[in-house]
């Protein structure tokens, strides 16, 4: 240990230019996952469990979040909600939905705080992104996720290493319904056939939105329709990665 006390004044100056400017010390240590046979700080894109599908919300929660939740329920079909903090809507004027979420028996996901683009931000901001999200969860619901979803998904070698750093499994998708463009009665039918397709074209982690109105009112359900006609089983994400108990950190 270098004493401060005996080293000249460039010197200290040298010392401790050099420890304000420092990477931020890998936490790691502190974080354990419960399954490790799931990647972390890698991303995901794909079930890994055969016949398996995984719906996926983002942006939520918001005010059709809770209709979502009753198309899911009389299917009898468990999702994974990607949620957001502070972005279309904020996560505590929502907090009675996310309790029956988890009470349902669907995965609640984190989609950071506040929705920004990792690779604008350096590794504290990405670490800041998802805390404040699992500060909020916990006070909601008693959770801190294990999985996580980029916004845009978008990465980098920085949020990476963070979001491996924190224990989080970083999914993707393999079925775009670009959602976010179809989201009018004339429209909508384009995402349940761009579901369809890359369905067919062997995608098992799918995207879409439960802030858009038609996501939740059409595209849900025809989704659904579809899982059952081919047989398939609807599953939450940890669980399409043969993940049954690694929900949460």
């Amino acid at each position: 240990m270098v004493s401060l006390r005996y080293l000249p004044t460039y010197a200290y100056a040298l010392f401790t230019a050099s420890i304000s400017t420092a990477a931020p010390a890998p936490i790691v240590s502190q974080r354990a996952t419960a399954n490790t046979a799931v990647a972390v700080g890698a991303v995901i894109d794909r079930c890994t469990t055969p016949g398996t599908i995984a719906l996926t919300f983002d942006d939520g929660p918001y005010q059709y979040t809770a209709d979502l939740l009753d198309v899911l329920y009389q299917n009898g079909a468990p999702a994974t909600f990607f949620l957001n903090g502070q972005n279309i809507g904020s996560i505590y004027d929502y907090a009675d939905v996310i309790q029956r979420m988890h009470s349902e028996g669907h995965q609640i996901a984190s989609h950071t705080w506040s929705h920004p683009y990792l690779t604008s931000l350096d590794y504290n901001g990405v670490v800041s992104q998802m805390t404040q999200l699992e500060d909020a969860l916990q006070n909601i619901v008693g959770v801190k996720p294990a999985y996580m979803r980029p916004p845009y998904l978008a990465t980098n070698d920085v949020a990476l290493g963070a979001l491996g750093d924190l224990g989080y499994h970083v999914i993707s998708c393999s079925i775009d319904t670009k959602d976010y463009e179809n989201d009018d009665p004339s429209l909508i039918a384009n995402s349940v056939n761009k579901f369809n397709g890359e369905l067919n074209a062997g995608g098992s982690i799918v995207l879409s939105h439960d802030v858009h109105e038609q996501t939740v009112y059409t595209l849900a359900q025809a989704m659904l329709d579809e899982i059952n006609a081919r047989g398939l089983t609807p599953v939450t994400v940890a669980e399409c990665l043969g993940d049954s108990n690694g929900w949460y950190q």
